[in-house]
């Protein structure tokens, strides 16, 4: 489909085919049955943006001069859950819709929501909202970008600029500090400077939003391909310190040069991000920031004069699951990502494991990502990727078979056999588990038999 951008007495951008997806089909047949009813509407904030960009949208926001109520009568699927700044959710298709009534705000009280709104003019609802690049509007009928912020301009100049005075956008809304950090960052945009200043001044005024809206933040920053530039970003306008003052304590964290020629802690954590593949899990990227958080408080010098940062791993993960339960992390991610905060040092002693540690230790769930972590922390230190290697010569050996197979025994065995259960049932079974593992033992007859031998001996010394 042919969309033609244009308007607001501006010359059009570049024309584009874009695919109209059945999300956008649907958005379409919503805002021409506002139509039928003679109310004003538009695409609204982010799809706006892509659109222009030339980007199938991802989601689609609506507004109109159509009242809550109005669109409630209109739709027979909605939810209010917004209703009191004029948002109504619509449910078409199997889709949900943002249908809000164009609006200005009262004053801000809590850094994040107005204390009223009054339903107001498209005009008046562009000047309200963040960046000139989100205050966009687009005319599915006409086919025309309605551009009151001189959005479409700054989208050419690549440029994050606050609407009207960004001391005042970020004083209304605190989140929108990060939010410029994370739209600079992930279309590798420029953040206009005096919203850049503003920012920089209330960066230590971040903590007055809740920690889930940080949080999400955060994560999308760090999922994020361009995370070294969010990370450069939240560094320097002040975020990190005041969001995570963990990370900004490893500035000037020194490291032993033979180990680590690239710098001190949040160098190398830095260099780490730039060398992650495109796409990370979570519970990966934030062991990545977190895996020597511990360092500044453990470190020490020798006798030898050499720097150490003994337990840092241990006293690591403690803190990795302080800073994301503040955060508001689910637990599953917390649990996953202190494990390899807690690991990330055992990886120096895998070649001298016995054959069963260390299928136990790469049969962990978070073994793939954490020998992800392993090879970024070499590869932006010391370059010594013996371990790595090693580790991925045993992974392809035992690939043809479980790494830990069905249990040969279990505990309906050992009673079999006269033996009383209890807490030494289960070191029984891990002792035949390790020579399952090692290949001493290969079948179920070969297990009771060595159990027969082995505490028949035991009890008739």
């Amino acid at each position: 489909m042919l969309i033609k951008v244009g308007g607001s007495g501006e010359p059009p951008l570049p024309h584009f085919v874009m695919k109209t997806s059945s999300m956008e089909q649907t958005a379409r047949e919503i805002a021409a049955r506002l139509r039928e009813r003679n109310h004003v509407v538009y695409f609204a904030g982010g799809c706006v943006r892509d659109i222009v960009r030339g980007v199938t949208p991802k989601d689609f926001d609506i507004a109109t001069d159509a009242t809550p109520e109005s669109v409630q009568e209109i739709f027979p699927r909605t939810y209010a859950v917004g209703a009191h700044f004029g948002v109504i959710v619509v449910v078409e298709n199997g889709f949900q819709f943002e249908v809000a009534t164009f609006r200005s705000d009262d004053a801000y009280i809590d850094g994040r929501h107005p204390s009223a709104v009054h339903f107001s003019s498209p005009e008046e609802d562009a000047k309200r909202r963040d960046f000139t690049i989100n205050g966009m509007f687009y005319d599915p009928a006409a086919e025309q970008v309605i551009d009151f912020v001189g959005g479409r301009a700054d989208l050419e100049a690549r440029l994050i600029r606050a609407i009207g005075e960004p001391a005042q956008r970020f004083q209304e809304d605190r989140l929108r500090m990060l939010r410029a950090a994370r739209f600079a960052a992930l279309l590798d945009f420029k953040i206009d400077n005096q919203t850049w200043e503003a920012i920089a001044a209330k960066a230590d005024s971040i903590n007055q939003i809740s920690a889930e809206r940080i949080r999400e933040e955060l994560v999308r920053i760090f999922l994020s391909p361009n995370r070294v530039r969010g990370w450069d970003l939240l560094d320097k306008s002040g975020l990190t310190r005041a969001i995570l003052p963990e990370i900004e304590a490893m500035k000037g964290c020194l490291q032993p040069e033979q180990f680590h020629p690239e710098g001190d802690v949040f160098e190398h954590t830095r260099l780490m991000l730039k060398l992650l593949p495109e796409k990370v899990s979570l519970p990966l990227v934030f062991s990545v920031l977190f895996h020597d958080v511990a360092k500044p408080i453990t470190a020490t010098v020798d006798q030898t004069g050499r720097i150490r940062f003994n337990e840092h791993d241990r006293i690591g993960a403690e803190m990795t699951e302080a800073i994301m339960e503040r955060l508001r992390f689910s637990r599953a991610e917390i649990d996953a990502t202190v494990e390899m905060v807690r690991q990330h040092m055992v990886f120096k002693d895998v070649p001298r494991m016995r054959v069963a540690k260390l299928k136990r230790f790469m049969a962990r769930p978070t073994f793939p990502d954490e020998l992800e972590l392993h090879r970024v922390d070499c590869e932006s230190s010391h370059h010594m990727l013996d371990n790595y290697d090693f580790l991925l010569r045993k992974r392809e050996e035992f690939a043809n078979e479980p790494i830990i197979p069905p249990p040969l025994v279990r505990g309906d065995d050992l009673i079999a056999l006269g033996l009383k259960p209890g807490p030494e049932f289960g070191q029984i079974l891990e002792a035949v588990e390790t020579r399952q593992l090692e290949g001493t033992l290969k079948t179920r007859d070969e297990a009771l038999a060595w159990l027969k031998q082995e505490y028949s001996a035991r009890e008739n010394p």
